[in-house]
Parts: C-alpha cells; structure tokens; sequence
C-alpha cells in the first residue's frame, strides 16, 4: 500500500471500498442496460448461439459487430476503453492507402495513444514505446504493429476472462436463452 493510503484512517479506506463496490454495480447495471438498449435494436439479427461463440476465442468476439460492442461497452465500466479504441485505430490505421494520410494519421495515433502526454495511454513497455516512437518518425502500414500486439495480449489475457465472467454477459446471455425458450414455445 502506498504511504498516502496508509495515513488515512482505516473508516476512510473501509468507506472507499464500500463506494467502490456500489460504484461498480451501477456500472455493471449501466452496462448491461447500455448493451441491452444497442442490442435491442439488432435483436433480429443477434441470436444466443452467435452470443455463445464469443466464448470460443478473443477473436470471434472481435470479429462479431455486437461482441466487439458489448466488450466495448465493458472495457468502459472498467475505465479500460482505450485498450480497444487503439486496436482498432491500429485495425483501420493499417488499411489506410495513401502514404500521404498515413504520417497524419500515424502522428494522431501516437499522440492520442502513446506518447507521454496521450489523453488515452495505453499500458505498454517501454521498448515497445520506443520502437513505436521511432516506427511513426518514418510511417509505413506496420509502424504500431508491435505496440498493438501487446495491447490485444493484454485485452486476450486480462480483459477478455473477465469480461466472460462479467454479469452483463451472462445476463445478455440468459435474456437471449429466454428469447429462444419464448421462439420456440411459439413454434409449438
């Protein structure tokens, strides 16, 4: 524990704690409704089974419209987003064609994500720091593959287990069940 949190008194860190408990169930509910409320309008088209195959790996749920909202919105209720948000700058940074667009665009990746005074800092090394810096000087299709690398094995390792264990998936995922329960009820 850091020196400054060991001269508070043992109420205020008692007091922290508990806030921090029903801070973080209201996000959980906030979430789940967020994800409920952008599901709803896609409903038709997002089934239990699609929702299911997100726990097969990292990248189906990547590679699913809804699972990449859905973990979005977690990484949100979990002051994490910028994970995300810079893999996908990376996604769309790499299919970029001109060379002209790619300095600028290397440039607002860098300084949005990377740099030392980066709004949205992500957690990365620092040779992988460096040889980003040194990548976006000379911009080509790969400057941040390295530095995206480890960001996707973080959100693989850390952020992804955790999202399958979160209560919004499993209450995305049990609403589903009900849908398909009610749908098949109908048919018979």
């Amino acid at each position: 524990m850091c020196r400054g949190l060991a001269a508070l008194p043992n109420t205020c860190l008692e007091r922290a704690k508990g806030l921090k408990a029903r801070v973080s169930s209201f996000l959980d509910w906030r979430l789940l409704s967020l994800i409920t409320l952008h599901l709803s309008f896609f409903t038709c088209s997002l089934t239990f089974e699609e929702c299911l195959r997100w726990k097969e790996s990292f990248e189906k749920l990547l590679s699913s419209k809804h699972g990449l909202y859905a973990f979005r919105a977690f990484l949100v209720s979990e002051f994490s987003e910028e994970n995300i948000a810079f893999y996908l700058a990376c996604e769309n940074y790499r299919r970029t064609k001109s060379p002209a667009k790619l300095r600028s665009k290397a440039q607002r990746i860098y300084n949005e994500f990377i740099g030392s005074e980066a709004p949205r800092e992500v957690n990365i090394d620092h040779e992988t720091r460096d040889i980003t810096q040194a990548n976006v000087k000379c911009p080509t299709a790969s400057c941040f593959d390295s530095a995206q690398y480890r960001i996707y094995i973080l959100m693989e390792k850390d952020c992804y287990p955790r999202f399958l264990r979160s209560s919004a998936y499993r209450d995305l995922l049990s609403q589903l069940a009900k849908k398909n329960a009610k749908a098949a009820t109908k048919k018979a």
